[in-house]
């Protein structure tokens, strides 16, 4: 990796510098903004909201009120970047502002340290030894074509990378998998705990990570790693491989897909994604298409570019509704399955299925099962679908014992609903704040 001519910090005093030089706070991204009516903002006034954010970024003026509300509850959509008359991107600004206020506090909540702990656990519940390593530990190669880049959270429903897997095995690619909370883009650090110094240091470690391996091409599966490495830092890092993501390559490579598509799957399904990584949305669908006896009746474009805590679970009231409406488009279409996208939407939907009448499944198992071969096993739903702790609990301990986690049954009986639900919407940090 070329060396960085700049710190993090001064990367974004300079990106804030940019957006300073052309917002006019007109509002064009407040009155397009699909949270607003559902964040208490709807009879705010857009330029004033705007300026707000505005005036934060150039002064340090207190960011609160609705300026606020309104930078706090950004999905992520998107749906303001052709909207804005100057060429400003606000998703981008609102990152910015988000960052900075966060930069503020006094002190940080620790939220890297609790969510690499969760992260860790939930993968030791769900993963052979064999597989927990492949998939936590430093890469064992020293060189690899293509890097398969799982990111932090996706480890928390591990059976998806797994599937994407052997889908990157059934094409052929030469490939070595990082990933882990070690391997983490530092979005974290920066937007969410404000520590810049810290999100410089990851994102650099990761990216000299890829770059030990001379790739050229880089493969994300996590969509706010997507945003965070492909738009927020698009200017700051200096890389000799082509940074893309995994569904890119499947769309890319599908006439080879579709030859090696060997078992028709004779099902009605809706596929679930997002507005705001709309283009990832439509390579998923595609490449479904192309699966024999797959009848793909609708795909429902949900607001925020995931589902999750830095996603649609910003607007929770509009998460709920959009949620509802999609489990409700599934069976007005008479689908025999929901399928999901990215591992947030998965976890978000999986217990959908205990009303019956409705799979829920992601678009990994069905490439797999059109490949010939049983998808990985889906521990996450498997064990949410028994919503017993005690039961869970049971079910998780030879697997965290093999993968040497340490086992303390009081401990995961009282924390393991936060966990999950960590994992299907927000919260749920604080579950391990008497362990850090």
């Amino acid at each position: 990796m070329a060396a960085q001519a700049q710190s993090l910090a001064n990367y974004f005093d300079s990106e804030t510098a940019k957006v300073l030089g052309a917002c006019t706070a007109c509002g064009k991204c407040v009155e397009v903004c699909p949270v607003v009516p559902y964040a208490g903002l709807k009879d705010a006034d857009p330029k004033a909201v705007t300026h707000g954010v505005v005036d934060f970024l150039a002064h340090r003026a207190p960011l609160a009120g609705a300026a606020a509300i309104f930078a706090h509850a950004c999905n992520g959509c998107g749906e303001c970047i052709p909207a804005c008359p100057e060429g400003v991107n606000p998703r981008k600004m609102l990152v910015l502002a988000n960052t900075m206020h966060a930069g503020e506090r006094t002190q940080t909540p620790q939220l890297f340290r609790k969510m690499s702990r969760a992260i860790r656990l939930m993968a030791g519940m769900q993963l052979l030894p064999a597989e927990f390593a492949r998939v936590l530990n430093p890469p064992r190669r020293t060189q690899a074509p293509i890097v398969f880049y799982l990111g932090c959270n996706a480890l928390r429903t591990p059976h998806l990378l797994f599937n994407a897997m052997y889908v990157l095995d059934a094409l052929g690619a030469d490939y070595e998998v990082v990933g882990g909370p070690g391997a983490c883009c530092g979005i974290v650090q920066s937007k969410w705990e404000g520590e810049l110094g810290k999100g410089e240091r990851m994102i650099n470690a990761t990216l000299t990570r890829f770059e030990g391996l001379s790739p050229e091409k880089v493969l994300s599966w996590c969509p706010s790693c997507n945003l965070h490495i492909g738009e927020t830092l698009a200017d700051f890092h200096s890389t000799s491989f082509e940074f893309g993501h995994f569904t890119t390559y499947l769309s890319d490579h599908l006439d080879e897909l579709r030859r090696r598509f060997v078992r028709p799957l004779p099902l009605r399904a809706v596929l679930h994604a997002h507005v705001g990584l709309a283009d990832l949305g439509r390579n998923v669908a595609r490449v479904l298409a192309a699966i024999p006896g797959l009848e793909l009746v609708d795909t429902v474009l949900e607001s925020g570019y995931t589902c999750g805590g830095s996603g649609c679970a910003r607007a929770p009231e509009l998460m709920k509704k959009e949620h509802a409406q999609l489990i409700d488009r599934a069976r007005e279409a008479r689908a025999g399955v929901l399928v999901t996208f990215y591992h947030n939407c998965h976890a978000a939907f999986v217990r959908a299925e205990n009303e019956g009448g409705l799979r829920v499944l992601n678009y990994t198992d069905l490439l797999v099962e059109a490949l010939g071969a049983a998808p990985h096993e889906d521990v996450f739903k498997r064990l949410r679908l028994i919503d017993d702790w005690k039961m869970i609990v049971d079910e998780a301990e030879p697997y965290l014992r093999a993968n040497g986690i340490e086992f303390d049954r009081a401990f995961l009986e009282k924390t393991l609903p936060d966990v999950f639900r960590m994992a299907e919407f927000t919260g749920g940090l604080d579950c391990f704040a008497s362990r850090t």
